[in-house]
């Protein structure tokens, strides 16, 4: 099966994210580069999964190609959406990438024991944070090879 960049789609990216001036920053940054991109945002823990099972109103939701978690939301915090994805048979394969302000090691620890595929800090200052989105969306969206829908 050729790579999806290859078949002319957009790359469907699911964000998950409570803060709106991060939700904007990440979206200007995947706008900037080239890369056709499909940004979907949920704010909370609840919304992500059930996106991810197509429930309710997300019952016409694309499978993502990735997902960028939070771990600190409201209602089912990113340590507990992480678990769940990746105890989904039909979810795993899908990489999830935590990009979050914690930089403590119990919670890069916890991440990488539920099988996250890579764990970023979220920089404070906004440069550096666009750069930061934008070298996530080199990395996973135009070298590694995503697994097929």
């Amino acid at each position: 099966m050729a790579p999806i960049r290859e078949l002319g789609r957009p790359i469907e990216i699911l964000l998950v994210e409570d803060n709106p001036g991060d939700v904007r920053l990440t979206r200007e940054a995947l706008t900037a580069n080239k890369i056709r991109n499909t940004l979907h945002v949920v704010a909370d823990g609840v919304q992500a999964l059930a996106f991810l099972r197509k429930q309710g109103k997300h019952a016409n939701a694309p499978r993502p190609h990735i997902i960028l978690l939070d771990l600190n939301l409201p209602k089912k915090d990113g340590r507990e959406v992480l678990a769940e994805i990746k105890g989904n048979g039909d979810l795993r394969r899908i990489p999830v990438v935590i990009l979050t302000t914690s930089r403590a090691d119990e919670d890069i620890l916890k991440a990488y024991d539920l099988n996250v595929n890579c764990y970023v800090t979220k920089p404070v200052n906004l440069d550096s944070f666009i750069k930061v989105v934008r070298s996530i969306e080199s990395f996973w969206l135009t070298i590694v090879e995503l697994p097929p829908e």
